[in-house]
């Protein structure tokens, strides 16, 4: 029987060695790579983004717009980005929850985004830094119907002159039990506009039925008590606005407008002409003429806006009313007064009598 050597028995085999925990350590570092992989995709909201943020640059491409309205929840931003493409991977609830991780859920104000399209966490990620766009449309106080949707048009090109008629006239732009009296009401964009609250909007589809359901429902919100408290018929408001409108024009100080109003309606009681200037002046507006100052001739012009010849209110508001305004047509002041006149920088002498009156305008021009 041949022996084997001590040495040749317990020589090292180094290659098989060398193979084995070379395959170990692949085998090792692929499940470490596969479990870091799978806790970051199932897991994600567990881990700190921070980290993430560090090292994953937030993706780049082609943007879409999305519109948020206002007053939405996270949840209800959420499904709106997926309904309008921006989520294209996960669900409104995982976007919903980075929203609140990152802590801008009740930061999310109404307008229109612009983002990539991407999954939960990176299209919360862009929304950290995102900012809405928003046109900002005003509707000033005094403004005839003429001026007004040239100040609309000129603010943005959705806003145009025949949009912005269009809108006037479509009942769905003005709030459900406000409709009620506008159906009511002369179906023409001139008696409509006085019923616009002048203000500031930031609107977020940029265009004229948002601006004027946004004005309409200002103003419903404002009078709607009011109306209801008074039992106000469609003929008050409509009579209201005109007077408002006329108030509006002809007095500079907010503090003379019940007073004003009185006056108007002392005067409407007496079947007296109203005589005021500014319906003058709108009556030439109507004919394509800007008048700066009404003069003895100017007031000889054939037009139901002509209260020097005709009695009783114009047949439409002359301008948009401020909320001073329609606020002293709906309440005037109890007084005796049936004139008034202008005086140093804009505020007006009150008279009882004509033969006051005549010495008020005397005193008036003696100011200038």
């Amino acid at each position: 029987m041949q022996k084997i050597s001590r040495s040749k028995k317990f020589q090292p085999q180094p290659r098989k060695r060398s193979r084995k925990f070379l395959l170990i350590s692949i085998i090792i570092f692929v499940l470490v790579v596969a479990t870091s992989a799978a806790c970051f995709m199932s897991y994600r909201m567990k881990i700190p983004s921070e980290f993430w943020e560090k090292y994953i640059p937030i993706p780049e491409g082609n943007k879409i717009n999305v519109s948020i309205e206002n007053g939405m929840t996270a949840m209800q931003a959420a499904r709106a980005f997926e309904f309008q493409g921006a989520l294209d991977k996960g669900t409104p609830i995982q976007l919903a929850r980075w929203l609140v991780r990152f802590g801008i859920d009740k930061k999310i104000r109404a307008g229109h985004y612009s983002v990539v399209p991407s999954d939960a966490w990176n299209l919360a990620r862009q929304l950290k830094t995102a900012k809405p766009a928003l046109l900002k449309a005003q509707i000033l106080p005094g403004l005839d119907i003429f001026a007004l949707i040239d100040s609309i048009e000129s603010q943005d090109k959705k806003l145009s002159r025949k949009n912005f008629s269009e809108a006037l006239l479509r009942d769905d732009n003005y709030p459900p039990k406000m409709r009620e009296f506008i159906n009511e009401l002369p179906d023409d964009e001139y008696t409509r506009y006085s019923f616009l609250m002048p203000e500031t909007y930031m609107l977020i589809n940029r265009n004229a039925d948002e601006l004027v359901h946004a004005s309409a429902s200002a103003w419903w919100s404002h009078w709607e008590e009011f109306i209801e408290a008074h039992n106000l018929t469609a003929k008050n408001l409509q009579d209201a606005s005109i007077i408002a409108s006329m108030i509006e024009r002809e007095v500079m100080h907010d503090d003379e407008c019940r007073t004003v109003s009185g006056v108007i309606q002392n005067r409407l009681k007496k079947n007296m002409l109203l005589q005021i200037d500014a319906t003058v002046v709108y009556a030439w507006r109507l004919k394509g003429r800007k008048l700066t100052r009404v003069l003895n001739k100017d007031l000889e012009i054939e037009s139901p806006y002509n209260t020097y010849r005709i009695t009783g209110l114009p047949p439409r508001p002359i301008c948009v009313p401020g909320i001073e305004a329609w606020g002293a047509a709906l309440d005037p002041e109890t007084n005796n007064y049936y004139y008034y006149v202008a005086g140093k920088n804009g505020w007006h002498y009150f008279s009882t009598t004509y033969k006051e009156h005549l010495q008020n305008i005397r005193q008036a021009r003696s100011e200038k």
